[in-house]
């Protein structure tokens, strides 16, 4: 799976990046994060292609991935185009304001903003990623959670509301496959 993140600096693009990488290590994937940002990091534009395969990964440059998220129109206007044919674009409909205008993918228009209002205003990184576990299948809820685990273990106080923030991510993700 081929997955490129995308959006402001303070988003937690980065982030979201390496939870999906250390949910795929988990679930012994060959896992690839290749993190690009400017040098404005918070409010400059920041991407991350992640891949995770049980095959060996060549390189870690994605030219056509699965599945885009865009968190904002810069990122949508970049790279809405290189989504492979049948893949997925998932954007926050907070932000976005431009259309996609592909008609050969799924197109996915969340309001991650407001869905992250409701339990933890900086989760919205944790909501995309609920939203993506039923679109990859192979990773699981218990290794997702076990990478919110990981990655605040020094922060204790912040796992059970990004717990519940991916558990919201799944659920919307669910009604809308429906």
């Amino acid at each position: 799976m081929k997955v490129i993140i995308s959006g402001f600096g303070g988003q937690g693009v980065l982030s979201l990046g390496k939870f999906i990488s250390y949910s795929a290590i988990e679930q012994d994937f060959n896992t690839s994060w290749l993190p690009s940002y400017g040098p404005e990091m918070r409010g400059g534009t920041s991407n991350v292609s992640v891949i995770f395969d049980k095959n060996e990964i060549a390189a870690p440059v994605i030219d056509h991935p699965d599945i885009l998220i865009a968190m904002n129109d810069p990122s949508l206007a970049k790279f809405e185009d290189t989504v492979k044919p049948g893949g997925y674009i998932i954007t926050n409909s907070n932000i976005v304001k431009l259309p996609v205008t592909r008609k050969d993918v799924t197109v996915y228009e969340v309001p991650v903003d407001d869905l992250a209002e409701k339990i933890n205003k900086r989760g919205g990184n944790i909501i995309m990623l609920g939203m993506l576990l039923p679109i990859f299948k192979e990773i699981s809820e218990e290794s997702a959670i076990n990478a919110i685990k990981h990655v605040f273990e020094a922060k204790p106080k912040v796992i059970e509301p990004n717990i519940q923030c991916l558990k919201e991510g799944i659920a919307y993700m669910q009604n809308l496959m429906k």
